[in-house]
């Protein structure tokens, strides 16, 4: 697909409604744990201002289910973004669309920012097609031209803030999703092989259509986390009281049979693990195979087998992508399986290999732990958006930008 390019666009003295991604946590206190992914998606913003552009920002944080929530409100975003922009006139609105944004929207002035309320308080963001639509109707009525810069909220669903709008208004791509757009649509076109995906996360529902997809265009899957105790638990071993989930273990079984056939590729399930039976710093731990586990012990990390093995796989590579640490990386104790991941993975992207990271918790894993980011050949703002674009699924947020 090709995109209208933001940079050519006409918008001075225009109204325009920028989908930003302004997802941030804040602490006890109300402010924001970090504005670093506020700072990377700046560029956009001052380009705009710069144009003469009078901005309406809207953003999710959350999951607020349909309703107000003031601890999910988007008031603490907006008073940051002035520390930011201190020559900018900011505005919070405690709505999302209606006459009284409309009149706020109409009496910006070139180089000013109206800041709405979080998206997801209207239950129709996420809302059946015709809520949806409704919905961004309302929202095109205070712009004049749309931007997208929101990658990570962009997937194989529609919401009204990424999709509906955009199809009203002339809409264009910010800086930092072209950039994602470009590099992913080039990893996904020309992939570097053989490719490997590493795959973790709590739940098995939002992974299964990126494994299935990448059976078929990938060669080697490492599984890690929440998802590799189902694995394990439907290879007929005991998970004792790890976390897992038992209804999909169907699911878990075609997988690994598919995963047998030569043209497809292999599903990777660790062989050891690292279990304990608690949760902490100071718990005693020991490395396992398999059939050893047992009562109540769970499984916080993969073992030392299961990580050499996944680094030789690594280590051959040609394209790496990676989404999820392997275990409970939050705890030192337990964080010494995704370490060694991380390092293999520099190492062969060293060497020539094409890394892609993604995901929140992977992300996080690297802060907590100063594990540098740079190493990476690309490091992308959005974890589930990263593998369903490169699982080649179809990304409805991403045509509604296409040139038209």
């Amino acid at each position: 697909m090709q995109y209208p390019l933001l940079k050519d666009a006409k918008l001075k003295g225009k109204r325009v409604l920028v989908r930003i991604d302004h997802n941030i946590e804040t602490d006890a206190s109300g402010k924001l744990k970090s504005d670093k992914k506020m700072r990377a998606l700046l560029p956009t913003v001052e380009l705009l201002l710069k144009m003469g552009a009078r901005l309406i920002l809207m953003t999710h944080v959350g999951r607020p289910k349909g309703k107000p929530d003031p601890r999910l409100s988007t008031r603490a975003v907006a008073e940051h973004l002035k520390t930011l922009l201190p020559r900018v006139s900011i505005t919070h609105t405690t709505d999302i669309v209606g006459p009284q944004v409309e009149k706020l929207a109409s009496a910006l002035k070139d180089g000013e920012i109206l800041y709405l309320e979080n998206v997801r308080f209207s239950p129709a963001e996420e809302g059946n097609p015709a809520e949806q639509a409704a919905f961004g109707k309302e929202l095109a009525k205070l712009a004049e031209a749309y931007v997208n810069e929101a990658f990570a909220s962009c997937h194989t669903y529609e919401e009204a803030s990424t999709c509906a709008v955009a199809r009203l208004l002339p809409a264009y791509p910010g800086l930092e999703l072209l950039h994602e757009l470009e590099i992913l649509g080039h990893a996904l076109e020309d992939p570097r092989r053989p490719v490997t995906l590493i795959m973790s996360g709590a739940k098995m529902e939002t992974k299964i259509p990126v494994i299935k997809s990448f059976l078929q265009k990938g060669d080697d899957i490492l599984l890690g986390g929440c998802i590799a105790n189902t694995f394990i638990a439907a290879r007929g071993f005991e998970v004792g009281a790890s976390k897992y989930e038992e209804e999909q273990m169907e699911k878990a079984q075609e997988i690994m049979l598919e995963g047998e056939k030569v043209e497809l590729a292999d599903v990777h399930v660790p062989r050891d693990v690292v279990v304990a039976t608690e949760a902490t710093e100071e718990a005693e731990k020991l490395d396992l195979p398999l059939e050893n586990i047992m009562g109540d012990m769970m499984v916080l990390d993969v073992g030392k087998v299961t990580i050499e093995r996944y680094k030789k796989i690594i280590e051959k590579s040609g394209m790496i992508i990676w989404n999820g640490p392997l275990g409970m990386y939050e705890l030192n104790r337990f964080s010494h399986g995704t370490k060694r991941i991380a390092e293999a993975v520099r190492e062969a992207t060293a060497k020539g290999a094409v890394s892609i990271i993604g995901g929140g918790d992977t992300i996080d894993f690297h802060k907590r732990y100063n594990y540098p980011m740079d190493g990476y050949s690309f490091v992308s703002t959005g974890g589930g958006a990263m593998l369903e674009m490169l699982s080649g699924e179809e990304m409805p947020a991403f045509r509604a930008l296409a040139k038209k």
